[in-house]
């Protein structure tokens, strides 16, 4: 017959069911086999109401002793008790005391702790963190085993890479955990660490702002040193882009490695030590810098600045005498500072006997007081428990600058704050669901997250405190200098600050009259890969080399960099030229024959005086018209080529001064039609002269050419076809105004540019055919009787003539500037001159000083003598 279960039997069975498999399941794991093993944890409780637990490091050194695995292995050991850890867990000591005193914070209500020391070991942090969790020394996971005792938030750890560990295994449960002093920006990410909380900035904001520190001061090549943890390889992953970014560089990069950091230290010092870089950025924990500070002690290193993240930059485990040399000058983020009312006298009222944590206290008393409690060999120095921490000064009671110490005392005070939110809220109004609230003895680790996420506190600065969306804090940081006082100590300074969430240009406070740089004193160090370009130069990037490795290169002709460290230079404008160092542009002087300039006064005298001359000549060949020197010279043309000759003189005056236009239009024109009159009279006056000799034959057919209208129709002709000439070059190309930068690339020379070379070329060609064709007729005539003997004078000056104009072609195209217009205006003076003196020199003498010579029967007498001597010769 089957049986058959009522719905209440069906229940009673079930219940019965899951109890025996509890017991079961509890029978077997408090069997001995069942058990797992763990390291017995150095710490302290005190029972309460609402648990708070943490795990921190006190000591910070451990030491593995060597495992063969043939029987059980031992624990690690913990060395190096650092006294200003214990500091902060005596903050959080104080920090529960203070509200749990406190009526207004949690009445009724006692905060109670449990704290563990990791001795900064991995194995010890993951266990540290399951018997808070668990409540008991047995791990018992998913189990909380204090009955009716609510967790409600765990602070801690101090390292990084444990913490983050930590918030993997917290956020499983959703419990809150705040830390202290671990800054690495995977703990902002609110997908992976969702309770996770914490009263020190995030690493990002730090390495933005010792980038910008390290760019303030001109350092452009630094070197870089990390610990080989997430907290060292994250910011300095973070430090090395932002100081990229900025366009500084990288001198190296090294890592202490933290499983063996004695074994790389020398290796470390020696890089520091072959850079050039003066500057030394250190991203690492106090404790795993020491072994590469004492190989750059061992080595001498003391000329480098070194600039230090939060974790050791006011570290006073580092502050001592032997490591002065080195540290003297550091400069580094620090976090903001706090007072914590009664503290000092707080900590120095422990005492081994009734303070918790006994095992911790008495490491402490022998540590402050260098003594043991059980002597170890005759030298050792026996506490009594009567020595007095008052009397004694050390990192321990020195609360002068709290500030990781402040930041635990913010973190219980966020939780106490969040709790105390919690067990004010009026039902119906509450956050939860239906507007309903958490109980205080029952609540939820993720309800108190809800209130954690509220908290806003005044700071005892003022400031408040509250936690962003991704639970860091308002990112600040004080910036701390280490200076060598004159006894020869290490004392750290606050010289400024640094906020992140300012606006850019109030980020930083920086008080520079209170920096001190070690051994240089005041002045501020360089560390920079090659020396900065000055103005007047470009950087050129040496191949193979950072950016920041460059080679200094003057700019080149023309061109300015009005800056520091300019990648380029850049063009003046076309009218400005730069100046002798090459930083600005300045008007290019302008260059030209001017009335002001020396040379241009010295010409335009010569011309006017010169001028003179021939109007003086033409003055005494009117007065002495009627003598027969005057009259054997055809009057006439002569009068005609004495004006000529002044013309050409005043000519010269056309190329001095500032050009325009029509000063380019009439200059070289009148030049040409000026000098083709003068060489047309002479051609004209030896033409006359070789046909008039011609004519005194008998029947001679050339008398009617004798006549003056035969040489005035040469002189016209001759200037008829040179106007021709001109008429043409103004036409088709005329000359204009130019202000040529070409040619003398510093200097405007303002001048005439001809236009039409070919045409300038063929009026000079014109005067040269002219000139050539009356040297050639007056060479063939210069044997001709002697009262017409002028065409030897004419010959001299028609070859001086031509020789001025001939030199002046290379000379002119070798001239620059008002050089060229000087050599033209030289020939031009000097050809004038030979005409003036070959001319009319010997005919003024001989009127002016041999007035004898200037009669009739002179004249006749040397024709007669030169008749008799022709026919003697024909005899």
């Amino acid at each position: 017959m089957e049986k058959v279960w009522t719905p209440l039997a069906c229940r009673f069975n079930t219940m019965w069911h899951l109890i025996m498999l509890w017991a079961i399941q509890m029978s077997y794991c408090y069997k001995r086999g069942c058990r797992l093993n763990i390291t017995e944890l150095l710490g302290m409780s005190k029972p309460g109401d609402i648990m708070l637990g943490s795990v921190v490091s006190v000591h910070v050194e451990k030491m593995y002793p060597p495992n063969k695995f043939t029987e059980e292995p031992a624990p690690n050991i913990c060395k190096t008790f650092r006294l200003d850890n214990y500091q902060r867990v005596q903050a959080l000591r104080f920090t529960v005391e203070e509200i749990n005193k406190d009526p207004d914070i949690l009445p009724n209500i006692t905060l109670g702790y449990q704290v563990f020391d990791s001795c900064s070991a991995l194995q010890r942090t993951l266990i540290g963190t399951m018997q808070v969790l668990t409540g008991y020394n047995q791990l018992v996971p998913n189990f909380r085993c204090h009955q009716g005792v609510p967790l409600a938030a765990i602070i801690g750890h101090t390292v990084s890479t444990y913490t983050i560990m930590m918030a993997h295994m917290l956020g499983l449960y959703r419990y809150p955990q705040i830390s202290h002093f671990s800054t690495s920006p995977l703990l902002s990410d609110r997908t992976q660490f969702q309770s996770f909380f914490r009263t020190v900035p995030s690493d990002t904001f730090q390495s933005q702002g010792l980038a910008q520190l390290v760019l303030h001061f001109g350092w452009t090549w630094v070197g870089l040193l990390a610990t080989d943890n997430d907290y060292g390889q994250q910011g300095i992953q973070m430090i090395t882009r932002e100081i990229i970014k900025s366009g500084a560089c990288i001198a190296f990069t090294e890592n202490i490695i933290l499983s063996k950091p004695d074994r790389n230290a020398p290796h470390i010092a020696q890089v520091i030590k072959e850079s050039t870089a003066k500057v030394l950025v250190v991203f690492s924990a106090d404790v795993d810098l020491l072994f590469v500070l004492d190989e750059m002690l061992r080595q001498n290193i003391t000329d480098k600045i070194l600039v230090a993240s939060e974790a050791w930059a006011t570290s006073a485990f580092l502050e001592v005498d032997r490591f002065s040399k080195i540290l003297s000058g550091t400069i580094g983020f620090a976090l903001h500072s706090g007072t914590m009312s009664g503290f000092k006298e707080f900590l120095n009222s422990i005492h081994p006997s009734v303070t918790l944590g006994n095992e911790w206290v008495k490491i402490f008393w022998e540590e402050a007081f260098g003594c043991k409690f059980q002597a170890q060999n005759n030298l050792t120095k026996i506490c009594t428990g009567f020595e007095d921490l008052h009397n004694t000064q050390n990192n321990y009671n020195d609360v002068s600058s709290l500030r990781v110490t402040y930041n635990m005392y913010t973190a219980v005070r966020v939780i106490a704050k969040a709790l105390h939110d919690l067990n004010t809220c009026a039902e119906g109004r509450g956050p939860f669901k239906n507007g309903t609230c958490a109980h205080i003895q029952k609540f939820k680790p993720w309800q108190l997250l809800h209130y954690i996420k509220q908290v806003h506190l005044k700071t005892s600065s003022g400031m408040e405190f509250f936690f962003h969306e991704n639970g860091d804090p308002i990112p600040a940081y004080d910036i701390i200098n280490w200076h060598l006082s004159s006894e020869g100590n290490i004392r750290q300074i606050t010289v400024g600050s640094f906020d992140a969430g300012a606006a850019i240009g109030d980020k930083f406070t920086i008080n520079t009259s209170a920096l001190h740089w070690g051994a240089m004193g005041k002045e501020v160090p360089q560390s920079v890969c090659s020396q900065s370009c000055p103005s007047g130069f470009s950087k050129a990037v040496v191949p193979e080399k950072p950016i920041c490795c460059f080679q200094c290169i003057p700019c080149p002709g023309g061109e300015i960099s009005n800056e520091t460290d300019s990648l380029n230079c850049y063009k003046c404008p076309w009218d400005k030229w730069p100046n002798t160092y090459r930083d600005s542009c300045l008007p290019k002087p302008r260059e030209l024959l001017s009335y002001k300039d020396p040379l241009g006064v010295t010409l335009a005298t010569i011309s006017i005086s010169s001028s003179l001359v021939p109007i003086a000549v033409l003055w005494l060949f009117i007065y002495y018209k009627t003598t027969p020197i005057v009259r054997a010279n055809n009057y006439i043309l002569s009068c005609l080529l004495l004006v000529a000759l002044s013309l050409c003189f005043l000519c010269a005056l056309f190329f001095i001064g500032y050009p325009n236009s029509e000063m380019c239009h009439l200059r070289q024109v009148t030049f040409g039609m000026v000098f083709t009159l003068c060489v047309s009279c002479i051609l004209a006056k030896t033409i006359m002269v070789v046909i008039a000799f011609k004519a005194t034959k008998p029947n001679s057919s050339l008398k009617t050419w004798t006549r003056p209208r035969v040489s005035y129709f040469i002189v016209v002709l001759c200037i008829i076809i040179q106007m021709f000439l001109c008429m043409m070059w103004l036409l088709i190309s005329p000359p204009f105004f130019v202000e040529n930068i070409i040619d003398s690339p510093g200097v405007i020379i303002v001048e005439c540019n001809e236009g039409s070379p070919t045409a300038f070329w063929c009026m000079l060609g014109y005067l040269g055919l002219l000139a050539s064709i009356s040297f050639f007729v007056a060479f063939l005539a210069r044997r001709l009787p002697d009262s017409f003997n002028e065409a030897k004078f004419i010959t001299f000056s028609m070859g001086t003539f031509l020789s001025v104009w001939i030199s002046f072609i290379p000379a002119s195209v070798s001239a620059r500037g008002k050089y060229t217009v000087a050599m033209e205006i030289f020939a031009i003076l000097s050809s004038t001159w030979a005409l003036v003196v070959c001319m009319f020199a010997p005919k003024c003498f001989i009127i002016l000083f041999r007035p004898d010579m200037n009669s009739k029967e002179h004249l006749m007498g040397k024709e007669r003598k030169r008749t008799d001597n022709q026919s003697s010769k024909t005899t």
